[in-house]
């Protein structure tokens, strides 16, 4: 039987990516995104709900990730959720579900971006081969 793993997200970047290079030479980026969440109460009233999803992005998305997101910018992000056992050193175990995005838009306008001196261009239509 076929299983989906499959996330999209549309919120906005909590902090600067965290940009890594692991042993092996990769490039990795760690950021949060932000997504809230309307609805009304049994009494009517209107609420809402943030949520904070831990992301991580690799290779040459990382880069342009390091490179263009800033806090605040608004991104659509896709691809899947993956959860890491963290081992500690008393035996116990401890769980991290993150976001791994292989697709990431961003949907700030591009004068938003110029404005902030980040870049005279952007392209955001190329993909990134997995």
């Amino acid at each position: 039987m076929r299983t989906v793993n499959k996330v999209i997200l549309i919120g906005n970047i909590t902090r600067d990516p965290a940009v890594k290079t692991t042993e092996t030479n990769k490039k990795v980026a760690l950021f949060t995104i932000a997504t809230n969440r309307y609805f009304k109460t049994a009494t009517w009233e209107n609420k809402s709900e943030s949520e904070f999803h831990n992301c991580v992005v690799w290779w040459s998305l990382a880069e342009r990730c390091e490179k263009f997101l800033t806090k605040g910018k608004l991104v659509y992000a896709e691809w899947r959720l993956k959860t890491r056992v963290i081992e500690k050193e008393d035996g116990s175990k401890s769980y991290k579900t993150e976001v791994v995005i292989s697709n990431i838009i961003f949907l700030n306008k591009k004068s938003d971006f110029e404005e902030a001196g980040i870049i005279d261009e952007i392209d955001i239509e190329e993909e990134d081969k997995f």
